[in-house]
Parts: structure tokens; C-alpha cells; sequence
């Protein structure tokens, strides 16, 4: 009954069917010994039970899938919601499946949509590099994905109903890589997965507590397109980041 009540509080709060379930930010933890995150390392289990995490409302192939390779399968020709017919491609992410850092953005744009990849477009090669010239890692190191799997028409910004639609795979997602920590660009990403309606602009640069992974919410790389100052603020952001990873070049 509480996991009914909390995803029908959640669906209510996005404008799909009521009071909200407030993010809670926590003090970032103490600098990780320095390594790689590109490092071999023995895959992890789900961080948690499928049936304890809300997913009382994932469908059962969702839910029980255990490596990447399959809840792509289990998604399949994705016709869960009104996206379906606008899309070329599904993007489902792209990366290591088993990276210490995961960054989540919004959703496709065309670039995404024609290639079936997140971040290839001009935000994209803005995200790369971030990760390549200021994190000094490599894109592949990295998870890349978005809160919604297919683009919406003319870019617009994702509709209530396609984000409930989408959210259970982006959750298994993150329990199948089980990250270290979890960047969410813009703010769908991060009031998504933190559920709340607080702005970006009050949420960026504090570390939260997402399912047990540290959550960096910061500016997406479209918006630093049109407003190039704030680039300093998701560096500081990014640096924030690389200190609780251990990489090289962060600053205390």
C-alpha cells in the first residue's frame, strides 16, 4: 500500500493524476582513492529489490531483467506511449554498464533520434567534452542516458505521461549499473529522479541522495549552448564530482 500511495503522490505531482515527495540533499561524502573509472570491476547486483523500488508498476520483463542487454530486450519496439510514431530510432544509452559515473539528460533530439545514441548532437559534443577535456576520461568510461528513450516531436519538452511511461526502464537502468554517483543534466533529469518541482537553479551543485548513489544535478549542455557563462558553474559542478571519484585534477 505505501508504494502504491508514494507512485500515485508522483504521478499527481506531475500533472498525471498529490502533495510532493521532497528531494533530500545530503553533504558530500569524503574524496574516493584515486582511480580510474574506466577500471574493471565485478558486476553488481541490482542495488535493490525490484518490488521494493516502486516498480509494482514495472512490467514483470522490466523488473526481472538482470544485465542491460536484456531490458533492452524486455523495452522491444517500445509502443507504451504517444511518442512511438514520431520516433526513427529508440535511444536506450550507451556506455560502460558497469561506470562509476552516470549522466542522465532529457531527452533525444534529432541527432539522437536519426543515430539511436544520446548526446550526439551539439550538446552532446559539448557533454564529450566535459568528460574528455575536463574530467580526462573517456566517453565510454562513462553510462549515458535519458529520461525519456524517444524524441519528442519538434523537441519539445516531455509530457507528464511520457515521462511516468519511461521512468521504470531509466530505474532499472541505474540498479543494473548501480554508479557510484549519478550526474542529471537539466531539469528533467533531476526532478525526475529526485521528484520534486524544486528549479534547477536551486538544486544544482548540491549532492543528494538518490537510492543510495550520489546525485549531482547541474545544467544540461543545451543550455549552456545558449548561455556560455554559466559553463563555470557546471564546471564547479563537475569538479564536485571528480573529487568524490577520485580523478585526477579535481579541486578540494
Amino acid at each position: 500500500m505505501a508504494a502504491i500511495r508514494a507512485h500515485l503522490d508522483y504521478q499527481r505531482r506531475l500533472g498525471v493524476s498529490g502533495y510532493a515527495v521532497n528531494a533530500r540533499p545530503v553533504a558530500p561524502p569524503p574524496s574516493a582513492p584515486e582511480r580510474r573509472v574506466a577500471a574493471v570491476r565485478t558486476p553488481q547486483p541490482a542495488r535493490a529489490d525490484p518490488a521494493q523500488t516502486g516498480s509494482l508498476f514495472t512490467e514483470p520483463g522490466v523488473a526481472r531483467a538482470t544485465s542491460l542487454d536484456a531490458l533492452r530486450a524486455a523495452i522491444g519496439d517500445c509502443q507504451r506511449c504517444k511518442l512511438a510514431p514520431h520516433r526513427t530510432n529508440l535511444v536506450f544509452g550507451v556506455g560502460n554498464p558497469g561506470a562509476r559515473l552516470v549522466f542522465v539528460g532529457e531527452g533525444p533530439g534529432a541527432d539522437e533520434d536519426a543515430q539511436g545514441e544520446p548526446f550526439v548532437g551539439r550538446a552532446g559534443q559539448l557533454l564529450t567534452e566535459i568528460i574528455t577535456k575536463g574530467m580526462r576520461l573517456r566517453r565510454e568510461d562513462v553510462y549515458i542516458a535519458n529520461v525519456i528513450k524517444c524524441r519528442p516531436p519538434g523537441n519539445r519538452n516531455p509530457e507528464p505521461d511520457e515521462v511516468v511511461s519511461c521512468e521504470p526502464f531509466l530505474l532499472r537502468q541505474l540498479e543494473l549499473i548501480a554508479p557510484e554517483v549519478v550526474v542529471a543534466l537539466g531539469k528533467f533529469a533531476a526532478q525526475t529522479l529526485l521528484r520534486t518541482k524544486t528549479p534547477i537553479t536551486q538544486l544544482r551543485g548540491r549532492w543528494f541522495d538518490y537510492r543510495g548513489i550520489r546525485l549531482m544535478a547541474t545544467f544540461h549542455p543545451a543550455y549552456l549552448l545558449r548561455n556560455p557563462a554559466d559553463k563555470r558553474l557546471v564546471w564547479q559542478d563537475i569538479q564536485q564530482v571528480m573529487q568524490v571519484l577520485g580523478l585526477p585534477g579535481a579541486r578540494a
